[in-house]
């Protein structure tokens, strides 16, 4: 694979869980999947839109090193204040524990998206990588 290719994958891979999730937050929102919007109140569904919008920008390198940031400090304060799985045990420990190492493995990967685009930036030896 080459350089450009890694990149694209890195991106893809890295928005895949913004761009699914919103999208099935709006779905929900819009009475498509699950109980509807009768249960999806306007923060949901703003959340939905913002998730949506933040994985698009990822995926197609518009922004990309503020907006991996942005999502890197969203992933982190997500992590402690929905997944506190020091507060819980047994297997809803696990489970917890499960998405809170999720969220800071994500954060790692955007922090790198954003070192790439700001090295890119700076040495414009790289080339183009997107």
């Amino acid at each position: 694979m080459t350089r450009r290719a890694f990149y694209v994958a890195a991106r893809v891979l890295s928005s895949s869980v913004f761009v699914g999730l919103g999208f099935e937050r709006l779905l929900t929102a819009a009475g498509i999947l699950g109980a509807g919007a009768a249960t999806v109140g306007a923060g949901a569904l703003a959340f939905g839109v913002f998730e949506l919008a933040a994985g698009l920008m990822i995926l197609l390198g518009w922004q990309l090193r503020w907006v991996a940031l942005l999502m890197a400090a969203f992933l982190v304060v997500d992590a402690f204040l929905s997944h506190p799985f020091w507060r819980y045990a047994g297997m809803e420990q696990h489970g917890q524990l499960l998405h809170f190492l999720k969220n800071v493995s994500i954060t790692g990967g955007l922090l790198l998206l954003s070192w790439v685009e700001s090295v890119r930036e700076e040495d414009p030896t790289m080339g183009r990588l997107g």
